[in-house]
């Protein structure tokens, strides 16, 4: 049953029109205070409504049951693919026109959703550690000169936090996030399934420049030494061992 004494959830339970400017032409719009995106009818750019710190139905205990089971769950997952759209806009802001970063995280990400799908680990860590894991490498090169994995696990948190922060993340999700990202080179450190998500999904992308896959014999003994989830493990042999381009 609803609870009715909750001014913050009526913007749920009762949406009604406002008009908000496109940040990218000026053009006037109307969303509805339950949507958290729309796309401008002139430009075609999508509008964002992402506060700092989200909205009541972000952190309170109560949300599911105040709004409601279906306004609650339309919610979670509008706020999913905007969260993933701003993050995927903060990338390639941040790399700028190193499109290279841009590419291998927009393909991790790929990766990450094909195994999110076995259903064993939360979307809403997984998905920001793809996009995020590498943008330790930018401050690493400025400051170092190098892109080593240590450096990009030591100088990605800061950055990554920032960004997370920027997107309205909760406080325990950028923790977990940012403590994949520094550690993601380093297996065994965190051993938590969304970890190896992550870590599956980088090396399904890095195998082909880290491993001789001509020699099928010897990538099948890397690819169950490495990878750390059985469908990470499929799905490499799949792409490597059976693809003979």
């Amino acid at each position: 049953m609803a609870i009715d004494f909750c001014p913050g959830s009526m913007k749920f339970r009762s949406p009604e029109p406002e008009e908000i400017k496109c940040s990218s032409c000026g053009h006037k719009v109307e969303i509805w205070t339950d949507e958290i995106q729309i796309t401008c009818p002139k430009c075609k750019n999508k509008i964002l409504r992402l506060k700092e710190g989200g909205n009541c139905l972000d952190w309170c205990k109560a949300a599911e049951r105040c709004v409601g089971k279906e306004v609650y769950q339309t919610y979670k997952q509008n706020k999913a693919i905007t969260t993933k759209d701003k993050l995927l806009k903060e990338l390639e802001d941040y790399f700028g026109e190193d499109q290279k970063r841009i590419n291998h995280a927009k393909k991790v990400l790929g990766f990450a959703e094909d195994l999110l799908r076995e259903g064993k680990s939360d979307w809403h860590i997984v998905v920001p550690a793809a996009i995020l894991h590498d943008v330790g490498i930018k401050a690493a090169l400025e400051k170092y000169g190098s892109s080593a994995g240590n450096l990009q696990e030591k100088e990605g948190p800061q950055v990554a936090r920032k960004i997370l922060l920027k997107a309205g993340l909760p406080k325990a999700d950028i923790e977990e996030i940012c403590a994949i990202i520094a550690h993601h080179h380093s297996p065994g450190k965190i051993n938590t399934q969304n970890f190896k998500v992550l870590y599956d999904a980088d090396w399904l992308v890095n195998l082909r420049d880290e491993a001789d896959i001509k020699d099928k014999s010897k990538l099948n003994q890397i690819i169950d030494k490495i990878f750390l989830t059985s469908t990470g493990k499929e799905l490499a042999k799949k792409i490597y061992l059976l693809d003979e381009n």
